[in-house]
C-alpha cells in the first residue's frame, strides 16, 4: 500500500462507517464462537494503523504484525500503550512458534499479497487448536477500480475461489459469506462513475470522506446488521468474511460460546 494511504486511513478509521462497521462485524463473529479472556492473545496480521488491536486491547493481549514502516510508526504507540507489542515481518514467514495465538485476524490483507495461500497457512499455523482465524477481503472482480490500484490490491475475490482458498485441512469453516451487500449498488455506481469520469489528480475520493453523522450512522447500520445475521448469505457483496476454527481440542480458557 502507498505510504500516504496509512496516514489517510489513520485520519478516518476511528469514525468512518466502513471501518467502524467492519470491526464491529468481526468482533460480533469472534464473540459468537469464542470467549476471549485477558490471557488470550489476538494477533492481527497486517495491522495497518492498529485501531482494531487498540479496541481489542481492553479485552485480551494483543500483537500486531506488519512489514510496513509507516504501519509500525502509527500503530506501535497505540498498541504499546495498552501493553501489547508489534513485530515487523512479512506474512509468509513469521518468526513465532506454532499455536501462539488464540485468534489471528487478517482484515483486508490477503488481496495485497502475491502469495495469499502461504500467508493464510502461516496464520493458521500461529493459531492454537480450538482458536479462530478471521479473514476479510474485497470481493467481486467487476468492482475493480482506481481504489484497488491505489491500495496496491493484487485481486478481488469471488465466493467460490475464496472458499477454495480457506478450505485448508487444518481448519473448520464456521462461516463464509459476502457482506456489505445492501450498499453494493451504491458502491458500484461510485466506482463506475469514476471509470467514466476520472477525478482530477489530488481530488478527494469518496472513500476518504466521512459523511455527516446521521448518514455515517445509517451506512454503518446497513453494513453491520445484515452481516451479523447468521442465516443471511447474500449472492453478492462488496466484501467477504470467513471465520475458521483450528482443528483440535479447545482449551478450557477459550471454550465456544453459546449462540
Amino acid at each position: 500500500m502507498n505510504p500516504a494511504e496509512y496516514h489517510a486511513l489513520a485520519r478516518i478509521d476511528r469514525t468512518h462507517w466502513f471501518y467502524v462497521g467492519k470491526r464491529a462485524i468481526v468482533r460480533w463473529w469472534l464473540e459468537r464462537f469464542l470467549h476471549l479472556t485477558p490471557d488470550s492473545l489476538l494477533i492481527d496480521a497486517g495491522m495497518g494503523t492498529g485501531t482494531w488491536l487498540e479496541e481489542m486491547g481492553t479485552v485480551c493481549r494483543i500483537l500486531g504484525l506488519d512489514s510496513s514502516p509507516e504501519s509500525l510508526a502509527i500503530a506501535r504507540p497505540r498498541i504499546q500503550a495498552l501493553g501489547g507489542d508489534v513485530l515487523q515481518t512479512t506474512l509468509d514467514r513469521i518468526d513465532l512458534p506454532d499455536g501462539t495465538a488464540t485468534v489471528v485476524t487478517m482484515l483486508d490483507v490477503l488481496e495485497h499479497l502475491d502469495d495469499d495461500l502461504t500467508a493464510l497457512r502461516e496464520a493458521i499455523r500461529l493459531t492454537r487448536p480450538g482458536g479462530l482465524v478471521v479473514v476479510t477481503v474485497p470481493a467481486l472482480r467487476w468492482l475493480w477500480s482506481d481504489w484497488d490500484v491505489v491500495l496496491h490490491h493484487r485481486r478481488r475475490y469471488h465466493l467460490q475461489e475464496f472458499r477454495l482458498l480457506i478450505s485448508q485441512p487444518e481448519v473448520e469453516v464456521l462461516h463464509c459469506a459476502y457482506f456489505n451487500s445492501l450498499l453494493l449498488p451504491l458502491v458500484f455506481l461510485v466506482r463506475m462513475w469514476r471509470k467514466v469520469f476520472p477525478p482530477k489528480a489530488g481530488a478527494p475520493r469518496a472513500e476518504d470522506r466521512i459523511p455527516a453523522a446521521p448518514v455515517n450512522f445509517l451506512l454503518e447500520q446497513l453494513l453491520v446488521r445484515p452481516a451479523c445475521w447468521p442465516w443471511f448469505h447474500p449472492p453478492a457483496g462488496v466484501s467477504l468474511l470467513a471465520v475458521l476454527r483450528r482443528k483440535g481440542t479447545v482449551a478450557a480458557a477459550a471454550e465456544p460460546c453459546g449462540t
